[in-house]
């Protein structure tokens, strides 16, 4: 995959996608990632890409005029198969299903906005819109960095395995169960039973089943939106009958 980044501060990237996972990926050759600074591309004499705000109003708001011809000059904008990013705090909450939809694309450009915002009319170019949140940052930056974390660990060969991404949160709509490693006994606290059993089955259902419960406890809303099989209806159902155990218990 390629990914162009087009930004004021370039150098703010290079230690984030130049490490771990990701700087790997690069040396293979697996993702190619180039940072533009859209002030190279002003016509101004001195490189100013913003200006004030017609009808007035607090802030600096960035031109179109450098933000396109940095676009135009690195991307064919007519390509189906590059998608245009723009970092906003309006734009729809990336998730883990954008995240899947974005790593099957061959391109990908990211336009980090700084200052009050962008000219409204930058957005006739772009073909996605996202936040990674409900909050407001400095830049998008750091919002492209996340997504570009988020969208290369799915790409083949970014991860050594695939199974250590699909068991992730969210990658079936549910959260990850607990994981646990050595030592077995850590200051009294042990590694549950089942998961020492060697009993393979045992382990997928105990899995399920602690994916559930905390998918129940910590984001019933993401319970809402998942269909549940039959064998996850019956533990579901395992599940809030010890939980109502639990409350009358802690209520006695």
């Amino acid at each position: 995959m390629e990914i162009k980044i087009f930004s004021l501060f370039p150098e703010m990237f290079d230690g984030p996608l130049g490490s771990s996972l990701l700087g790997k990926a690069r040396s293979k050759g697996i993702l190619q990632i180039d940072m533009i600074n859209f002030r190279a591309y002003s016509t101004n004499k001195h490189h100013a890409v913003d200006d004030y705000p017609f009808g007035g109003g607090a802030g600096m708001v960035l031109q179109p005029e450098p933000i396109i011809s940095a676009l135009r000059s690195n991307l064919n904008l007519h390509d189906p198969e590059t998608e245009i990013i723009l970092l906003s705090p309006q734009g729809a909450v990336f998730d883990q299903e954008a995240a899947r939809q974005l790593s099957q694309k061959k391109q990908l450009a990211f336009i980090c906005g700084h200052y009050e915002g962008f000219d409204e009319r930058i957005r006739s170019f772009v073909t996605r819109e996202y936040s990674i949140g409900d909050y407001v940052l400095t830049g998008g930056e750091l919002p492209a960095m996340v997504m570009i974390d988020a969208i290369s660990r799915l790409i083949p060969g970014v991860i050594k395995e695939q199974e250590s991404y699909e068991d992730d949160s969210f990658y079936h709509g549910l959260l990850e169960y607990p994981h646990y490693t050595r030592p077995q006994n850590f200051e009294g606290m042990e590694v549950p039973e089942i998961l020492l059993s060697g009993h393979h089955e045992n382990i997928r259902k105990w899995r399920k089943k602690q994916s559930l419960r905390r998918t129940l406890l910590r984001r019933p809303d993401l319970l809402e939106q998942y269909t549940l099989d039959q064998e996850e209806e019956g533990l579901l159902e395992e599940i809030k009958a010890e939980l109502a155990l639990e409350q009358n218990a802690d209520g006695e």
